[in-house]
């Protein structure tokens, strides 16, 4: 197996993966890619694009969200399946589990002026309901998919993933 990851990927998470890839004995080089972070050359077809963690994919999906479809469309017209996988961790390993996160953009503390105590507020920052349901809606309609899993796992799941 020979993987490629995108030259665009970030240095440390590049590297960190890359580890995780020579611990499997998994052969692996650095270049663009025209879509996605990483693909197996025995299948060009199927790429993984890696997401730190949900509020990444949360802002892809809402302030990127252009460049974002526009990704998903290259992809669709290259005969191309994008499967999104985010390193959230923490509680969330499926798609119906993200209905449960809480977005750390969600509330906010302020000092009130008049008291000068600290007071807690909700913001209009996303829910983790309503990403759930933007995030199955692109799946449905750009046929990718969603996977989770930890740090510590992203080489060994990008693997198992590329194999097919």
């Amino acid at each position: 197996m020979m993987i490629q990851c995108d030259s665009r990927e970030g240095k440390s998470q590049l590297h960190r993966v890359e580890t995780q890839f020579d611990r499997h004995g998994v052969n692996h080089f650095v270049s663009k890619l025209y879509v996605g972070d990483y693909m197996n050359y025995d299948n060009p077809r199927l790429v993984v694009d890696r997401k730190q963690n949900l509020s990444e994919l949360c802002s892809n999906v809402c302030q990127d969200h252009t460049r974002f479809r526009n990704e998903l469309l290259r992809a669709n017209k290259a005969g191309v399946k994008i499967v999104f996988l985010c390193e959230h961790g923490k509680g969330i390993k499926s798609l119906e589990d993200v209905q449960n996160w809480t977005n750390p953009r969600r509330y906010a503390r302020v000092k009130s002026a008049t008291t000068g105590k600290w007071e807690t507020f909700e913001t209009k920052a996303m829910t983790g309901e309503k990403l759930h349901k933007v995030l199955s809606t692109i799946k449905i309609k750009y046929g990718c998919d969603f996977l989770f899993c930890s740090k510590e796992e992203t080489g060994k799941k990008i693997i198992e993933i590329l194999k097919g």
